[in-house]
């Protein structure tokens, strides 16, 4: 007995349904046309027929008309043109999925950026394409929008693909979103989404306060980033050796870092760089935070004078600059083992003595401390009357004149010297090249000296 196909029941069927067809008969007739495939926009959907074999997964029921089967035969002789319709949907049953397949890719991308989800369509027929979210929710159903998430775009619905937009991506969005393809043969892909988190800005604490001379820890805090990110410590444009540890939250994870190195005062106002990274943020780029240090000193002191020789009658301001980490709020004037000139007038770091005297010699101290420390320095005020002044100034240049004709003199009396040394040693030099050449020259000479009648004699003399 011959089972019959299972299709689809239209909401409104333009023909009556019919009983299966002979084999004899079948294989008679002239195969039709395929049929076009429904689609949402179709007002009469046509009736296609399931596999009879082999199992399908189901439509969406809030998308597509429920399967339902036929019902059984009517008795009696089929109508001439009865068997037409049915033979068509056989031909449409038989056709269309013989080849076709479907392909995704993953995609990676970071939270509150965009993706593309891409389904490769192969020969494809015109059959119907759901898209799904992991949650199995239908994104799109034949280009249609089935889910009211306005993140989701569809850029492209075409025979070779389909192409959905995601904006402002978020973990929840992660997961495998399906490709399927509903064919005789039902076909479908998973697009895996994988979502990273970039780093924020580190957060760096210090345990302690850095005192000079001690130790200091910082700490460098991640609170979510994934995957973990990686924290690095710089100062002075060096990479310092940090301890890190990370913990997992979720889908995200937690990392911190510590370093420690020892600080001097000239450390104070430092910068300590940490920096964060991982695989969300683009290449070469990273988070970073400075810090600066805050190093406690005790602190130092050291009075300038308004002006270097003073008489009497001029008005002197006296500063102390003090310097230490926390700051010195205080700062006392004295004068050795008397009290301060009733005209004195201190205020903060500065003192002023208007109206000198001789009486207002002495030494002046100024004391500065704070809870590191303390400091004193000390100057000591000599006034001058107007004439010792007067006579101390003029005589600095004749000073400087006197200085520069004595260095002058040294030096021609060198240049003096040097030459005639030069002369002599010259001069010895020719003397003693002048006898070097005599005794050179000084060579035998032969003289022959003729007798008389044939008497001859040979004699030698050496000059």
């Amino acid at each position: 007995m011959k089972r019959e196909p299972q299709m689809f029941q239209p909401s409104q069927p333009t023909h009556q349904p019919t009983s299966a067809l002979s084999g004899r008969e079948s294989r008679s007739h002239t195969p039709p046309a395929r049929l076009r495939p429904w689609t949402p926009s179709s007002r009469a959907p046509p009736l296609t027929p399931a596999p009879p074999t082999l199992p399908r997964l189901p439509l969406p029921h809030c998308l597509g008309p429920p399967r339902v089967s036929l019902p059984p035969p009517r008795a009696g002789p089929a109508p001439a043109s009865a068997p037409r319709p049915l033979l068509l949907l056989w031909a449409a049953a038989a056709g269309p999925g013989a080849g076709q397949e479907v392909q995704t890719e993953n995609v990676t991308v970071a939270e509150g950026g965009v993706a593309e989800i891409t389904c490769r369509l192969h020969q494809y027929d015109g059959s119907i394409v759901v898209i799904q979210n992991p949650a199995r929710q239908t994104l799109f159903f034949n280009g249609t929008r089935a889910l009211k998430d306005e993140r989701f775009q569809l850029e492209e619905f075409s025979p070779r693909r389909v192409r959905i937009r995601l904006s402002d991506a978020r973990l929840e969005d992660e997961g495998g979103y399906f490709c399927q393809l509903y064919t005789e043969d039902t076909h479908h892909q998973i697009a895996t989404l994988t979502v990273l988190v970039a780093p924020e800005n580190p957060v760096v604490e210090v345990r302690e306060q850095a005192v000079e001379g001690g130790e200091v820890e910082l700490s460098c805090l991640v609170p979510r980033s994934r995957p973990a990110a990686v924290l690095r410590w710089y100062r002075d444009r060096k990479e310092l050796k940090g301890v890190s540890s990370s913990q997992e939250n979720g889908k995200v994870w937690s990392v911190a870092s510590t370093v420690r190195f020892r600080v001097d005062r000239k450390d104070d106002g430092g910068i300590v760089i940490c920096e964060a990274q991982n695989q969300a943020l683009p290449s070469g780029h990273s988070k970073q935070t400075q810090y600066v240090l805050d190093v406690q000193y005790s602190p130092t002191a050291r009075i300038h004078a308004s002006q270097a020789v003073v008489r009497e009658g001029d008005t002197l301001v006296l500063t102390c600059a003090v310097t230490g980490n926390p700051r010195p709020n205080q700062i006392r004037w004295n004068r050795g083992n008397e009290s301060l000139p009733e005209r004195a007038e201190a205020v903060g770091e500065t003192l002023t003595l208007p109206g000198l005297v001789s009486a207002d010699n002495g030494t002046y101290t100024c004391e500065a401390s704070n809870k590191h420390g303390h400091a004193r320095a000390l100057y000591v005020l000599v006034v001058y009357d107007p004439g010792a002044v007067v006579e101390a100034q003029t005589s600095v240049p004749y000073a400087i004149v006197g200085g520069i004709l004595a260095l002058l003199v040294f030096l021609i009396i060198c240049v003096l010297v040097g030459m005639v040394w030069c002369s002599v040693r010259q001069k010895g030099s020719y003397l003693t090249h002048e006898a070097s050449g005599l005794d050179e020259q000084g060579e035998a000479r032969e003289a022959f000296l003729n007798g008389s009648d044939g008497h001859k004699r040979k004699e030698e003399f050496f000059i």
